[in-house]
């Protein structure tokens, strides 16, 4: 697991950032710009050297002040990942990956392994200004894991894609979770890209560390995620595929059965899903005979007046939802804190994901 613990001031900016890391998994560093996240990662690779604090990687510290331990960064073992993945032009892609793979350790991670998860056994022969720009990010990251990283870095590295790219991309980022077990440290200002790829979610801003925790509990938080738009608030969903049928998937997310358009996965796997809290609606009892697939019985947790709108946050067996409701809607239901109600919500509105997740919180 990755601890980090850190002081640097740079110029008129100061970075006091403390979090721990998701083990195997991916944590997000999020929040706008400026708010010190590439300056972590600098930090951790060691191209920045803090001021004071510590880093450690496992039982290994990469720095420590009190103990004057500073690693180089080639001895870290770390893999970083630009946004503009930095090919060198004059190799071919399997010359930029072998690059990697030559200059590294002996470690687990093989060439044939990485061109046939990344999809990129067709590209071998060709130069980086051939490519697009998500076939670029897909060497990049396939040159970074031939390095035989103990951790990698990524720095916003779909930024430079649109949304149709980054959707085609995405799915190649998540077999990396699952296909070679590397923890990764991934910087966003996306909620798109941190909710669909995340397990642990680290909120910074102005150089402070604000909030941190389980992805699905922090993106749940719109006070935290600075989207610009309330359009965009909503609540993230843990759970698994109980079953399919023709047209729809049924996902268990702690005691609620949630009814999506089909997801291409299988029984028993993992899934997220992101609700917009402008698509759910309250009931005070069960509705019948209507075209909504999902009517989930709840208790009300909060109720916090937003600009002009209510958000209300729905809680049952560890999960949640948030709903956007009217003044008018509070008061003619006369809903309270502790009452128990009724989340309703079409099975269409409930997002896998996918490429309409990009556009509805990125757009």
């Amino acid at each position: 697991m990755l601890s980090v613990r850190i002081k640097i001031r740079l110029g008129d900016f100061g970075l006091d950032a403390a979090f721990e890391g998701a083990g195997g998994g991916v944590t997000v560093l999020f929040g706008p710009s400026g708010a010190g996240k590439s300056s972590v990662l600098a930090a951790v690779a060691g191209a920045l050297k803090p001021d004071s604090g510590r880093i450690a990687l496992g039982d290994q510290a990469l720095f420590d002040s009190a103990a004057g331990i500073d690693l180089p960064m080639e001895r870290r073992r770390i893999g970083w990942v630009f946004q503009d993945a930095r090919l060198f032009p004059h190799l071919s892609v399997e010359g930029n990956l072998r690059y990697g793979l030559k200059r590294a350790p002996a470690g687990p991670i093989g060439f044939e392994q990485v061109v046939e998860t990344l999809g990129i056994g067709q590209l071998l022969q060709r130069r980086p200004r051939e490519l697009s720009g998500g076939e670029r990010q897909r060497v990049g990251l396939g040159r970074a894991l031939l390095s035989q990283p103990r951790l990698l870095l990524m720095d916003e590295p779909l930024a430079s894609l649109d949304a149709a790219r980054r959707a085609e991309i995405l799915p190649f980022f998540e077999s990396i979770k699952s296909d070679f077990g590397v923890p990764i440290l991934y910087v966003t200002h996306s909620l798109a890209e941190a909710v669909r790829l995340g397990d642990r979610m680290v909120v910074m801003r102005d150089g402070q560390v604000v909030a941190q925790g389980p992805l699905a509990e922090i993106a749940s938080r719109p006070e935290l995620m600075l989207t610009g738009s309330h359009a965009r608030d909503g609540a993230a969903l843990d759970g698994v595929v109980q079953g399919h049928d023709d047209r729809l998937t049924v996902v268990r997310a702690g005691g609620w059965q949630v009814r999506t358009p089909r997801l291409q996965l299988e029984t028993g796997a993992p899934v997220r899903l992101y609700i917009l809290a402008r698509d759910v609606m309250m009931a005070l009892d069960p509705p019948s005979r209507i075209s909504a697939r999902n009517v989930l019985q709840g208790r009300i947790e909060t109720i916090e007046a937003q600009n002009g709108r209510v958000l209300v946050r729905v809680a049952h067996e560890g999960r949640t939802l948030l709903a956007a409701l009217t003044p008018d809607a509070i008061e003619d239901l006369a809903l309270k804190p502790g009452m128990s109600v009724y989340a309703v919500l079409k099975s269409v509105a409930v997002d896998g994901l996918g490429g309409g997740l990009l556009e509805a919180l990125d757009g």
